[in-house]
């Protein structure tokens, strides 16, 4: 197969694996992070190979394997791993060592949570997606790694600066070391909405042409890329600072899991983040 052309991410192979990781985060010695695939599972049929969900229908025998596999190649412990709840909110949840296995091993015992954060070595956060806006941060200076889910209601309501502000207000962090990555997502070029989406998001200070393409009719393509790195922006985070994707998940079915691709009939895609 040949792989996606990128510039803003590395990938990384190890045997049927494949997985993406972002420059910025991979300079920081402490950190493991990786974005998945859906290759180089143990899943098989309509979930092959490299499913992350317990939430689709696959065995759970062989998503408890997909995560073995998936936390080995990053080097973290999967029983270390804390997942989301998501339901497209912009809720934050602080994690401590006392949640490891949340969502992998036991019950998450919560609900409503779209984004993650720890400042505890040993703890590996986990969102998932499958055309949805993956967000990583990391503050090298307090040592605070976060990850979030922005659907197109997560970024209407700014999860990314609500992450953000979490890390500041909570951890101490300062906006001008936070890092931050968009991770593989539907593009620019195959989001396509009708008028209530696109007022939703016309509600937004920020939003102009930049930020969506016309298409006739009702119909317009909106670029979640860039509205979410609008609202890191507004929430300090400096440009230089910020990673964005070139990779669009609706565009190469083969590497990714997109629902829109497959009318929803997938396995699911994860982001992971944790400091050893």
């Amino acid at each position: 197969m040949e792989l996606p052309v990128t510039t803003a991410l590395e990938s990384h192979q190890q045997g049927d694996l494949l997985y993406y990781s972002f420059p910025a985060f991979d300079r920081v010695s402490f950190v493991r992070h990786g974005f998945s695939t859906r290759l180089g599972g143990a899943s098989e049929g309509v979930f092959s190979s490299m499913n992350l969900s317990f939430t689709r229908g696959d065995d759970e025998r062989a998503v408890r394997e997909n995560f073995r596999r998936f936390c080995a190649a990053i080097g973290v412990e999967s029983e270390r791993v804390v997942v989301s709840a998501q339901t497209h909110t912009v809720n934050v949840r602080n994690v401590t060592a006392a949640d490891c296995g949340r969502g992998i091993t036991r019950d998450r015992g919560y609900t409503d949570v779209d984004g993650l954060i720890t400042d505890e070595p040993g703890v590996v956060l986990c969102t998932q997606y499958a055309d949805c806006v993956p967000l990583f941060f990391v503050d090298p200076e307090r040592r605070v790694v976060a990850t979030s889910h922005a659907g197109w209601r997560g970024t209407v309501g700014g999860i990314g600066a609500v992450t953000v502000e979490r890390m500041v207000s909570d951890y101490g962090c300062r906006r001008e070391n936070v890092l931050a990555a968009i991770g593989p997502s539907i593009g620019p070029c195959c989001f396509e909405v009708d008028t209530p989406v696109y007022e939703s998001f016309s509600q937004l200070a920020f939003f102009d042409e930049g930020c969506y393409t016309p298409k006739g009719g009702d119909k317009c393509h909106i670029d979640l890329w860039e509205v979410n790195r609008r609202w890191l922006l507004q929430s300090g985070v400096k440009a230089d600072n910020i990673t964005v994707t070139d990779l669009c998940t609706r565009c190469r079915p083969d590497v990714f899991w997109s629902h829109r691709a497959t009318g929803g009939v997938r396995g699911s895609l994860a982001a992971f983040i944790g400091m050893v």
